[in-house]
């Protein structure tokens, strides 16, 4: 029984490159600032925004190492944390929710801890923890918390919804050219494999 799934994703999964050269905006109700340990803490209806990168959430704690890369944990009190970001050179967003969500700056790495659920394109995945690498677009799932497997017994499982990306048979002969489409979606083909109709002989 597979308790952990590795999911690597396609180069059109991968986050948007940009982001990574874009300056961090923080709204939020309230703001804590400690300028000697580095660490702020934003409360209420709080939205961080690093290009198209979007965290929303309660509470968000942003620290700082010495090389200037931030590290970010968001937390719900009334609802899930969510995280958004646009894929690299489409129109389309990865996105996902959880009881905590951490993110670093310097690694590009995503975490999601508990009830986490993280969708890309039209494939989803649920689990315990859902950790996702902008850099290697991987996915690690798990059933169990932090990375760790279900004990055994456990109702806890790894839930994957993965669409086929391609739908049509493959063609046992070469196909011919695809003709243009017609109303409704469908894609007419010209026969390569009829013979003309016989002549029909009167006795």
């Amino acid at each position: 029984m597979a308790l952990a799934v590795l999911m690597s994703g396609s180069p059109a999964a991968q986050a948007e490159k940009a982001d990574r050269d874009k300056p961090t905006n923080i709204e939020a109700d309230t703001v804590t600032v400690d300028d000697k340990k580095k660490i702020q803490i934003f409360e209420g209806n709080v939205q961080l925004t690093k290009g198209t990168l979007i965290f929303r959430a309660d509470r968000i704690v942003v620290t700082q190492d010495e090389n200037g890369f931030q590290r970010s944990v968001s937390t719900g009190t009334n609802a899930l944390p969510r995280f958004r970001q646009k894929r690299e050179g489409r129109d389309e967003y990865i996105e996902g929710e959880a009881e905590r969500i951490e993110y670093d700056a310097k690694t590009e790495k995503t975490d999601f801890y508990n009830r986490a659920w993280v969708k890309s394109g039209m494939d989803e995945v649920r689990g315990q923890f859902i950790s996702y690498d902008g850099k290697t677009e991987n996915y690690v799932v798990t059933s169990g918390p932090n990375g760790t497997r279900a004990k055994p017994g456990s109702s806890e499982r790894v839930r994957a919804v993965i669409q086929p990306r391609n739908t049509t048979p493959s063609p046992s002969t070469t196909p011919a050219p695809p003709q243009p489409a017609r109303s409704g979606g469908l894609s007419l083909k010209e026969a390569t494999t009829l013979s003309p109709p016989r002549k029909e002989t009167s006795e």
